[in-house]
């Protein structure tokens, strides 16, 4: 068996940490001896013990001599956890395989070349396209202290998400929606506008079956303050908190009063009346946020379009059609006048729940 093999059983184990480990990246780990797996590991949750520490002590002293497979540069710096690459050579670990350097500033680099100036074989680039999409989040987090978006939405065949009245429950099946659950519990935060939330009220939390998943932090844009006082996100029983974002120049009064709802307030600058997505981008990052999944309406999910903070995008297509031009569309606003100027997607990929398409694609 190839070093590729062993690569991706561990990037099977990062997985499992997806939506626990944040701001911290997906990490697994195997170590091998004599062709065997003889211990594995993953990073866990956030300030826990890394991947490769879990995967030696699962081998124990089968570590001597054997190569340990690793999704990314071990780190070599003391952070919540002592340095990994202390931990390597304490066990006896002959060769090291990592997938990608660690891209964070600071570190990138540090621990392959201490391994090496020990003695130890290292090899690198094993499976790095994986490994690299394993981690996309927390890619652009650490380069750009900006969080990775990924725009969600479910349409009809005819690009419209809700009917003229405003309905859109179901617009596609129950096994999309689902899934839509494990992408929230991958997000450190779920934005969406305050028309959605006078709309449907919806809970914005995870609800996974089998599955102790993760709320992310629910994000409002209400510019103006007009949250019902009822709304759900503002009476949840939750781990996460919800943000309301509100707009800076707004009368005192009604900032007064939006601090009087329960939830934390944040002000932003307004770009033609809507928040402006780039201060609240930046903000989000100092708030260690690595993502953020906008679940609409149209016109926020037009707004982080044209404001050029897309990273991602999932759209669920039903085999439906609403048949006229009344409805609610993917977006609102003002688009190119020409062909040439659309938003380009690339990568795609596609993916069947029940008769529904999801398209995963990359803004170029």
């Amino acid at each position: 068996m190839d070093d590729q093999h062993f690569m991706k059983i561990a990037l099977e184990l990062a997985e499992k940490g997806r939506g626990f480990t944040s701001p911290n990246p997906l990490v697994g780990a195997v170590v091998v001896q004599n062709g065997s797996v003889v211990g594995k590991g993953y990073h866990k949750a956030f300030g826990g013990a890394h991947a490769e520490v879990n995967a030696i002590d699962d081998a124990g002293h089968f570590s001597r001599g054997a190569t340990l497979y690793v999704t990314l540069e071990p780190c070599n710096h003391l952070g919540k956890t002592p340095p990994c690459t202390r931990k390597i050579l304490e066990s006896g670990i002959g060769r090291v395989v990592a997938a990608m350097k660690d891209p964070n500033p600071g570190v990138e680099g540090g621990g392959i070349e201490y391994l090496k100036a020990h003695g130890i074989s290292v090899s690198l680039g094993i499976c790095e396209h994986e490994a690299k999409k394993l981690n996309e989040a927390y890619l652009k987090y650490i380069l750009t202290r900006r969080p990775f978006v990924t725009v969600k939405c479910a349409s009809t065949l005819d690009g419209q998400i809700a009917t003229r009245t405003g309905d859109s429950r179901w617009v596609t099946s129950e096994e999309s929606r689902k899934f839509v659950h494990v992408l929230r519990h991958a997000a450190d935060a779920l934005m969406v506008g305050i028309n959605t939330v006078k709309r449907d009220n919806p809970s914005l939390t995870t609800r996974l079956e089998n599955f102790n998943g993760r709320d992310p932090v629910r994000i409002i844009l209400d510019s103006h303050v007009s949250i019902p006082h009822d709304a759900k996100v503002l009476r949840l029983t939750s781990d996460s908190d919800t943000i309301i974002v509100i707009g800076d120049s707004i009368e005192s009064e009604r900032k007064a009063a939006a601090r009087k709802l329960g939830a934390k307030i944040i002000e932003a600058p307004l770009n033609d009346g809507l928040i402006d997505l780039h201060f609240l981008m930046d903000y989000l990052g100092g708030m260690h946020v690595s993502s953020v999944l906008i679940e609409g309406g149209s016109r926020v999910i037009s707004s982080a379009f044209s404001s050029g903070i897309v990273d991602k995008v999932v759209i669920f297509f039903a085999p439906k059609l609403l048949g006229g031009n009344d409805g609610v569309p993917i977006c609102t606003g003002k688009g190119p006048d020409v062909m040439s100027g659309c938003i380009h997607v690339k990568d795609i990929s596609t993916r069947r729940f029940n008769d529904d398409i999801m398209i995963e694609g990359y803004i170029q």
